[in-house]
């Protein structure tokens, strides 16, 4: 059962107050009556009404004792397009049962309606429900505080009592699936690669060796096993492959969404309506970078990240979930309202990109500066690719002709995303050079 609305919820108080003070008038005129006219049939009704309000008052300061409420998640993160579950729980721990309870729950986790009215609850015994609501929205939200309230049985006095405990739950960008993207060819600075063992499974399989305790059973190597009748495991060397970095172009000069774009009231964030992807250039930018932090760690390469979301973002090269974690953190809350512009950002933090680094741009920028960025990159031997999300397909004024083919000229290979394009695909085709 689901509660009333505040308005309704507010006409329900008022109907209270309308009720008691009809009932203390009730009394007033009863007892003048009895006084009047001395018979004791008024006093008794007096007596009788009186001792109704105050059992409803004694009542209702009783109603919420021994309450107990309880809210437990399976985990504090989620993601866009999946669900998210709470389970609560109510119980009696007082010697006189419950007529009614409303839990009103004030989480900001949009269209999570957690708020329930929990039936007759009898001493010492235990109510649960369930509340599954789908994630629309990415970005930190709280789940709580709680108002839980009841009353007494006549419907004269309402109780409220407010619970401020709340927790926090990290709503994660979508992604799309990646089989595979055509990086361009990065350089190993320094000489000859030097390869080392890993105890992580890497692509490169370096030998075969005995089982020793610990070993996790995904690196037995069967067929050895069988020929030698002993358990043998796989070795695995590093990988001497570049790092890869990625820039996610996150300025308010390159924002364009269309009107249509509904954005949760608190956080900012775009509210996602089904599948698709809301017309926005802000939210392809991000569903691009997760999904390419998701690919590339997934597959053990180790990812810088860069962005001003709009506070300066910065993550050194790693390897594992770690690492996927904070940039999906960060790509969770973040909102293009950065005043850095796509060249001033590369101008401040490319210089830390090291010789021989892929790198990598997810920008919908029409300010054709930042190519000339790429090109001091170029100088230092440094491998750019653009992945370019073209705002004139949602919209922009101007053209995107200029900027892509500077890029052309400057041979750098790019990928072109306008919306409605289905990502999993557009990522997975070769870069277009010229």
């Amino acid at each position: 059962m689901q509660v009333l609305p505040y308005q309704a919820q507010a006409h329900s108080k008022q109907i209270m107050h309308n009720l008691r003070n009809t009932i203390w008038l009730l009394i007033i005129i009863v007892l003048l009556l009895g006084l009047f006219t001395g018979q004791a049939v008024f006093f008794s009704l007096s007596y009788v009404l009186g001792g109704l309000m105050i059992l409803s008052l004694l009542y209702s300061w009783l109603a919420l004792r021994g309450v107990q409420i309880s809210r437990r998640t399976r985990t504090r993160r989620s993601q866009v397009g999946r669900n998210f579950s709470e389970t609560f729980s109510v119980r009696n721990g007082f010697f006189l049962p419950k007529l009614w309870l409303e839990v009103r729950d004030h989480s900001n986790l949009p269209f999570h309606n957690a708020s329930h009215v929990v039936p007759p609850l009898l001493p010492f015994r235990s109510y649960q429900w369930r509340v599954s609501t789908p994630c629309r929205a990415r970005g930190e939200f709280t789940l709580g505080p709680v108002t839980i309230a009841s009353g007494d049985p006549f419907g004269l006095y309402f109780t409220p009592r407010h619970i401020s405990a709340f927790e926090r739950i990290i709503v994660y960008p979508a992604t799309v699936p990646i089989s595979n993207i055509k990086l361009p060819a990065g350089m190993v600075s320094g000489g000859e690669p030097q390869r080392f063992i890993s105890p992580h499974v890497t692509t490169n399989a370096a030998g075969v060796r005995d089982y020793v305790s610990g070993d996790p059973m995904n690196r037995v190597h069967w067929k050895s096993t069988a020929r030698r009748n002993k358990l043998i495991v796989k070795e695995f060397e590093i990988d001497p492959l570049v790092d890869i970095w990625m820039f996610t172009d996150l300025s308010t000069y390159s924002l364009v969404e269309d009107v249509t774009v509904q954005r949760h009231r608190e956080s900012g964030n775009v509210l996602m309506r089904g599948s698709e992807i809301p017309a926005s250039t802000e939210e392809y930018s991000i569903i691009i970078a997760a999904s390419l932090a998701t690919y590339f760690i997934d597959i053990e390469r180790a990812l810088g990240f860069v962005t001003y979301a709009p506070n300066r973002e910065i993550f050194q090269p790693e390897r594992g979930h770690r690492q996927l974690t904070r940039i999906l953190e960060t790509l969770a809350v973040a909102r293009s309202t950065s005043i850095r512009t796509m060249k001033e950002m590369m101008s401040l933090e490319a210089p830390r990109v090291k010789r021989g680094a892929t790198f990598i741009i997810i920008t919908a920028s029409l300010q054709p500066e930042w190519i000339d960025e790429l090109r001091l990159l170029l100088q230092r031997g440094i491998r750019p690719m653009v992945i370019f999300v073209d705002p004139t397909s949602f919209g922009a004024s101007g053209s995107s002709e200029d900027v892509r083919g500077m890029l052309s000229l400057t041979k750098i290979p790019t990928i072109v995303v306008r919306q409605g394009d289905n990502l999993s695909a557009v990522l997975a085709q070769r870069p277009i050079v010229h």
